[in-house]
C-alpha cells in the first residue's frame, strides 16, 4: 500500500488487512503442506498394504512347499513299498515251506535276486568287491591281514555289503583288508 492510503486508514484497520494479506498468503502453503503430507501418508498406507499382502503370500507359499514335499515323500515311501509287497509275498511263502526242502534254498535265493532286482532299479550300488582298493570314504575296515600275495590295501573279505545312491552312501561297506 502507498503511504497515503495508509495514512489515511486507521491503525487497526491496517493490522486487520496486514492479518488478511498473511492469512491469504499461508493458506496456500497450508493447504500445499496438507496435500503434500496426505499425498505420502496414502503412498505409505499403499506401501504397507503391499508388504503386508507380500509377507502373507509367502507365508502361504512356505506353507504349500512344505504340503508338496510331504506329499512327495508320501507318494515315493508309498511307490516303494508297492514295489516290495511281491518280496514279502514271496518270503512269506517261502515261510510256509517245509526249511529242509530242497526248493527252499532255491525259494530263498529267487527272493533275494529279486529283491536285488528291486534295489537296483532305484539307481542303489554295492560298494565292495573283492580284490578292490580300501577307500575309506565307502569301507570300514574291521580286520586287517598281512598277506605277501595280496596287494597293499585290497579287499580280501566283503564281511557285510556297503551301498551307495547317487552320492550319498547309505551304508559303508565292512571289509577285512590286506597288508
Amino acid at each position: 500500500m502507498s503511504e497515503e492510503v495508509k495514512e489515511n486508514i486507521p491503525e487497526t484497520e491496517q493490522a486487520e488487512v496486514k492479518k488478511d494479506t498473511e492469512k491469504k498468503d499461508s493458506k496456500p502453503k497450508k493447504s500445499k503442506a496438507n496435500a503434500e503430507l496426505e499425498k505420502l501418508k496414502a503412498e505409505v498406507d499403499s506401501q504397507k498394504e503391499l508388504l503386508m499382502r507380500t509377507a502373507a503370500e509367502f507365508d502361504n507359499f512356505k506353507k504349500r512347499t512344505e504340503r508338496e514335499k510331504i506329499k512327495t515323500a508320501e507318494y515315493s515311501k508309498a511307490n516303494i513299498l508297492k514295489q516290495l509287497l511281491p518280496v514279502i509275498d514271496n518270503a512269506e511263502r517261502a515261510l510256509a515251506v517245509d526249511s529242509n526242502s530242497p526248493d527252499y534254498a532255491k525259494g530263498v535265493e529267487l527272493i533275494v535276486k529279486q529283491l536285488m532286482g528291486l534295489v537296483d532299479t532305484f539307481g542303489m550300488i554295492e560298494l565292495a568287491e573283492v580284490g578292490d582298493t580300501f577307500d575309506p570314504e565307502i569301507h570300514e575296515a574291521v580286520m586287517h591281514i598281512e598277506d605277501p600275495e595280496k596287494g597293499e590295501n585290497e579287499i580280501v573279505m566283503v564281511l557285510q555289503q556297503g551301498y551307495k545312491l547317487g552320492d550319498t552312501v547309505i551304508r559303508p561297506a565292512m571289509v577285512q583288508v590286506a597288508n
